[in-house]
């Protein structure tokens, strides 16, 4: 069965009820304007992800049968990278699994004061990103599983490419240790520090990077960061992360969190809640508003790279590819958070822990 059978862009016989978007989350803008698409691998991704969790022992039997593909991991990805290769889009789906399983180990960590943990895997993950193939084997499963999903991104796009993956996530792997400080001391950032760590956290760069090996084509470092190119990129992943804070912050206020954007805003801007809760509102709003202008000034930016030249025609259709995926994060995300079971916290027998985290593979006893 499809994903989200109700979609507007994928045929398929069945049909079910769109999950119902509480009016506070609900923007009608992308649910008319952003038309949902699946890539045609999903099937296949489910399974396959499913089953790289068990190989690697990221997630045992159990938790891996009840609750992967409620997660909707997959799901999210197959939203996303749509035209990628087959090949490109499984090791994404991994690896954004893998993601999905480290910020959970994080949090646990977190909860529970593990530091000299956390230290170590901090040290280990820099290491295994750096030299993936001589970490495949590593007694933790979260090491040898980033070693593994790396290192297949690595084999589709020039080292250069590769480069430049590894700083990007060296910075996310730095940036989630000062999110672990400030959590232990209930230190809660400023809106401006905020929107700076998030940006790494989020791995806003991480994910704009993996849109060229689904195009299958490195973009020159002067299309790359063109100012339209680069805006529209920023706005599509803003949007994600804010929009996150804008699901989150009743549950994230509510278990004393220290990172979210209208946490931020109640603290050090002293708006109350419904008014923090409008702030976030709005610039998601214009988020979404701000890409529909940009991405125009991308399309005629790819159709000046089109010159007639065999090289201008590929780096045309890549920026093209590029952001027409950009613009599928925004309904990918938009409809994650209302499907998958990593939000549906009032369901939980526990509040504080997430029945699909296994807290004993994460040290815990």
């Amino acid at each position: 069965m499809p994903a989200f059978p109700y979609s507007t862009t994928y045929s398929t016989t069945a049909t079910v009820a769109a999950p119902a978007v509480p009016p506070s989350l609900c923007l009608p803008v992308i649910e008319r304007a952003f038309p949902r698409q699946l890539h045609p691998y999903w099937p296949q991704l489910q399974e396959k992800t499913r089953s790289w969790l068990l190989e690697k022992r990221l997630m045992p039997a159990d938790k891996v049968a009840e609750y992967a593909d409620g997660l909707c991991y997959t799901d999210l990805m197959a939203g996303y990278y749509l035209g990628a290769p087959d090949e490109v889009l499984q090791a994404i789906a991994d690896y954004s699994a893998w993601f999905f399983v480290w910020d959970d180990r994080h949090d646990r960590d977190v909860v529970h004061g593990r530091t000299k943990a956390w230290r170590r895997l901090r040290f280990r993950l820099h290491a295994a990103l750096d030299a993936p193939a001589d970490h495949l084997h590593d007694r933790d499963p979260l090491v040898a599983g980033l070693a593994d999903s790396v290192g297949r991104l690595f084999s589709f796009l020039p080292d250069t490419w590769n480069a430049r993956f590894t700083r990007h996530f060296h910075a996310v792997i730095d940036a989630y240790d000062r999110e672990f400080r400030n959590r232990l001391e209930g230190r809660i950032p400023g809106v401006e520090e905020y929107l700076a760590l998030r940006r790494l956290t989020f791995a806003h760069w991480i994910w704009t990077d993996l849109l060229e090996p689904s195009a299958e084509c490195e973009l020159p470092d002067p299309v790359r960061t063109h100012p339209a190119y680069r805006r529209a990129a920023l706005l599509s992943q803003e949007f994600a992360a804010w929009y996150n804070d804008l699901c989150s912050l009743p549950k994230e206020i509510a278990g004393d969190e220290v990172h979210n954007l209208g946490i931020s805003l109640i603290t050090h801007e002293g708006l109350n809640l419904e008014e923090a809760v409008d702030d976030v509102r709005r610039r998601v709003e214009e988020c979404i508003s701000e890409f529909l202008v940009v991405e125009q000034d991308v399309l005629r930016l790819a159709d000046r790279l089109d010159d007639g030249t065999v090289r201008g025609k590929q780096l045309g259709a890549a920026v093209r590819a590029c952001l027409a995926n950009m613009r599928n994060w925004f309904s990918s995300v938009y409809w994650f958070h209302h499907e998958s079971g990593r939000y549906m916290v009032e369901s939980w027998d526990d509040r504080s822990t997430p029945p699909y985290v296994n807290n004993e593979a994460a040290g815990e006893k």
